[in-house]
């Protein structure tokens, strides 16, 4: 077991120091911005360019604090440290990949108020001085000697970046016939525009024509050039989407604006559905900004009471959706 262990006021002397070496990493910028709420597309966006001085993605000038407060609270002086003034000038920013070598110099002593004075000096791997100043700061007048808490491995990454490497692998891909079942609300009808913009998909619609153009007007969507299959309702727009996909108009059927259950009759029908050798199963893919890989849950939706050769094709089923995705081995548990 590591032990962190204090220095007094009386024990530092005048010419103490201290070093730590850190490199900046992009989950640090990530955790200091959702700690402070800083979401300056400068500490943000990679593509985000104003001046000289953003070419790049800068880190927030207060995670240099976060450095020096390290320092002070675990070696000098350590344990029991008040941290009450910096005084420091910034002369670069730094940047992912950026190494920061921080050195601490103690010079005065202020017995009356047990005050300690450091000069503070930050340089990154090229010697160039990012930052440089002083701080004062209270020093304990007793001994603290404590088991150094061992930190959790968390990875982070901004919400959405396993779809959006998703979305970037179908650039190269053909654009796949979709039918679209009962586009009839901002969220489908929109889903199904963004994606036939981005080339994923050649989308046929079947709905309500006219309820389906209502939707496109109001939220601004141009679907001029799209096809529509106009039937009267949601279950008959199931049933119609269904027929498209077993005639060979469409490769993938698309869930609007209607239940789970109403898509799913004409689907699973044992003559005129979509049914092969395999059980049919759902699959959620999540994108969980606090774990570090894409997380498939399997079955929340089709399959209440699986038996054993259900599982199979459950588990099955989310292998090869995550071979699809790029994931050359998944982990499974069960």
């Amino acid at each position: 077991m590591q032990f962190i262990e204090n220095r007094t006021f009386d024990e530092v002397e005048i010419g103490a120091t201290a070093d730590v070496s850190r490199a900046l990493t992009k989950q640090d910028i990530q955790r200091l911005a959702i700690v402070s709420g800083d979401v300056n597309p400068a500490h943000m966006d990679a593509t985000y360019r104003t001046s000289d001085s953003f070419q790049e993605v800068v880190t927030h000038g207060i995670w240099s604090a976060t450095i020096i407060s390290s320092l002070l609270g675990t070696e000098l002086p350590g344990p029991g440290t008040r941290y009450v003034k910096q005084d420091l000038a910034f002369h670069k920013s730094f940047v992912v990949g950026d190494t920061l070598h921080l050195h601490l110099r103690v010079t005065a002593k202020d017995a009356a108020t047990h005050t300690l004075t450091m000069d503070c000096t930050c340089k990154n791997q090229r010697d160039e001085i990012v930052f440089d100043g002083s701080v004062d700061v209270i020093a304990p007048t007793e001994k603290i000697r404590r088991p150094r808490v061992v930190l959790p491995d968390e990875e982070t990454h901004p919400p959405g970046t396993c779809f959006g490497e998703w979305i970037e692998r179908t650039r190269d891909i053909p654009a796949v016939r979709t039918v679209v079942v009962h586009p009839c609300d901002e969220l489908s009808l929109g889903g199904t525009m963004e994606a036939a913009k981005r080339g994923m998909i050649v989308p046929i619609l079947v709905g309500p024509a006219e309820k389906i153009e209502s939707t496109a007007k109001t939220n601004g969507l141009d679907i001029a050039d799209i096809e529509i299959v106009d039937v009267p309702h949601s279950h008959a727009a199931a049933h119609r989407a269904v027929e498209l996909v077993r005639a060979g108009r469409a490769d993938v059927l698309m869930k609007g604006k209607l239940h789970t259950d109403e898509l799913m009759e004409p689907v699973v029908d044992g003559k005129l559905g979509l049914r092969t050798e395999r059980r049919m199963s759902h699959v959620f893919a999540l994108d969980v900004p606090h774990y570090p890989k894409p997380l498939f849950v399997t079955d929340a939706a089709l399959n209440i009471f699986p038996d054993l050769d259900t599982k199979r094709d459950i588990v099955q089923n989310a292998i090869d959706l995550a071979h699809t995705l790029g994931l050359d081995r998944p982990k499974v548990a069960i």
